[in-house]
Formats: C-alpha cells, structure tokens, sequence
C-alpha cells in the first residue's frame, strides 16, 4: 500500500465483529482524477465497490463488486474509448510481520487476491483501486482503430504469420548451405 494512495477508506479491525459487515464506499470527484492519473486513464467518472467483510483464521476476507466507469485512449488512434467495469472480487487482508511483508506467500489455485495491513485498520478505498488497476483493459481499442492500423502498414497476427516466415527462412538457409 502507497503512503498516502488517492482513495482512502480505512476500516479499523475492531469494528469487524465475528459475523459479517456490509460496507459501501464510493470514491470522490478529486480522488477519481487522481486515481485516473494513476493509472493512466482519461478520466474515471465512477469508482464504486460494495464490501462484505469477515473475519478468519489468518485476517479479514473481503468479497463484493467493483463499478467503475473509465475513459481510456485507444492504444491505435487515440480516441477516448469509455467502458464500464463490473466486476466480483474477494481480498484476503493478512497483517504485515514485525512491519515488513514476508518475502514470499504461498497461494493455492482456489486463493484470493492478498492484501498486507499494517496497525489496526485495512484501506478498502486502496483495495478497489488497486482491484480497478487489475480491471481495467492494457489495450483499449477504439471502433475504428484495426483501419487505422492498418493504414499505418501493421500487419494482423494471421497476415503477419510467423510460422509462414520462419518456414521461408529455413528454405533460404537450405539454399545458401547446400
């Protein structure tokens, strides 16, 4: 967790009794536009995510669902490129060792995303922003953007066909060697 992230919820320990707690957060205009600088978006024009949390043997469990609206730049042309995220989710929050992260977690297929807390609270405003960091597409593409590609002269991965070039350069290198 960052020093002093964008969105901040925190939620003291103490206030998650031994059955569950419903928790509904919604970040701010100011923390959106920050959040968005973060990570690179045009604009975040919702952030919202609804918490149900209990306690375990090993922390506090975290599932709910993330809704977000993002603007991001189309990675061909440019063009904003708005869509929404709605996703499920489940943390796992551990507490951090003698204030230090342990060096390595062991996670099983079925385990959850994991969180580390310092002190006595966990910041459920970092948890959906850094859950919105893993939502959000690395490669948003506008409608028009495989023309424009094109256009520029970048092949598709079929036209490009890496095998058919790798096949050309072996018949090639039998012509040159014998």
């Amino acid at each position: 967790m960052s020093a002093s992230p964008e969105f901040s919820r925190p939620r003291r320990l103490d206030t998650i009794g031994e059955g569950s707690i419903a928790v509904q957060i919604a970040a701010e205009a100011e923390e959106r536009r920050k959040l968005a600088g973060r990570f690179g978006l045009s604009s975040l024009d919702r952030l919202e995510a609804d918490y149900t949390l209990r306690r375990d043997a090993a922390g506090i469990i975290a599932s709910g669902r993330l809704q977000a609206d993002v603007v991001q730049a189309c990675t061909a042309t440019g063009e904003p490129v708005p869509s929404t995220i709605d996703i499920p989710f489940d943390i796992r929050f551990l507490p951090e060792r003698d204030g230090e992260l342990p060096d390595e977690v062991e996670l099983d297929e079925g385990d959850m995303d994991t969180m580390f807390y310092a002190g006595s609270a966990i910041d459920l405003g970092e948890a959906a922003a850094e859950t919105l960091a893993l939502a959000i597409d690395p490669y948003p593409r506008a409608p028009g953007a495989e023309a424009a590609l094109r256009e520029a002269g970048v092949k598709t991965e079929k036209e490009a066909k890496p095998a058919g070039a790798l096949a050309g350069l072996k018949d090639l290198l039998e012509r040159k060697g014998g």
